[in-house]
């Protein structure tokens, strides 16, 4: 597919020459448009990429499942990092991933129904590694729920599912949840690491569990370098990627964090951003026999 070329601002910065080998990308506000819909020619530009010898991964805060359902034979050969960098594989092999205690999971489902009762429009979902959960049914949580959870179950309560390999506690406040009931959850359960990762999603996972962490397992099972990494990213879950990379890009739609943190921008997500990017970081990468 033939797209617009890109404008000097993003194109000045970048050597002349690299040694890619990674390309690591958000999904929600990063790779995909403002409707959910994965860029026209993903296929082809991976496709190329493999040719060239440079893995595509993937990065998000949504379920395995999910990114395999939205994103389809494109990654059947790609590393996947999923649930905001709690559990990270290659096919079906596991390469990494942080889990969260029981006690952990029951302090956060019970904060959420806490500001539940006093007024805050919340609803939690519980991720864990081959199935997600939640307890609130009505259309307008499912409908969001199910954007980034395809195997996802309804049940009565939250607190007798099995909670052994719980990846991420994720709250949806349909507020602003980083001036809202983000606070009160993360001062509730304060040995989580709580990350906004969007507009109205909160996520709760393991102290260690992150998005840069899984990029550095990925990096040592692939033996490849930061110099030879790239990563996209819009939100502050995508905060530590740019820690282990150094062609690091922030979408110019990016939160400012982001955008204070990466060394390069490229165009919003909803001009395809991530792919013309990629396009033009194949046109500069060094040929390898």
């Amino acid at each position: 597919m033939k797209r617009l070329p890109l404008e000097s601002e993003y194109l000045a910065p970048l050597p002349a020459e690299i040694d890619l080998r990674l390309v690591v990308t958000d999904m929600d506000g990063t790779l995909i448009d403002g409707d959910g819909r994965v860029p026209v020619g993903l296929d082809e530009v991976v496709a190329r990429m493999r040719e060239a010898g440079i893995i595509f991964a993937p990065a998000s805060g949504r379920q395995l499942a999910n990114l395999r359902a939205v994103l389809g034979h494109v990654v059947d050969d790609s590393p996947l990092i999923a649930e905001s960098g709690a559990l990270t594989v290659h096919g079906n092999e596991e390469i990494h991933s942080d889990t969260i205690s029981a006690e952990e999971a029951c302090a956060a489902i019970a904060t959420a129904r806490e500001l539940a009762s006093s007024g805050y429009d919340v609803g939690t979902v519980v991720a864990c590694k081959r199935c997600a959960y939640i307890e609130r049914s009505d259309p307008a949580f499912l409908a969001q729920a199910r954007l980034y959870y395809a195997a996802l179950e309804i049940v009565d309560d939250l607190m007798t599912i099995p909670l052994d390999e719980v990846l991420k506690v994720a709250v949806f406040d349909f507020d602003d949840v980083e001036n809202g009931s983000s606070q009160a959850l993360a001062a509730a359960v304060p040995s989580v690491q709580t990350a906004v990762s969007g507009l109205h999603w909160m996520d709760m996972t393991s102290p260690h569990a992150s998005k840069g962490r899984a990029l550095a397992a990925l990096q040592a099972r692939f033996g490849i370098l930061p110099e030879q990494t790239a990563v996209f990213g819009d939100y502050l879950n995508d905060l530590d990627l740019y820690e282990h990379a150094d062609l690091g890009f922030a979408m110019s739609n990016a939160h400012p964090g982001i955008r204070a943190a990466a060394a390069f921008t490229a165009p919003a997500n909803t001009e395809d951003g991530v792919l013309r990017m990629v396009e033009e970081l194949l046109r500069r990468s060094r040929r390898r026999d």
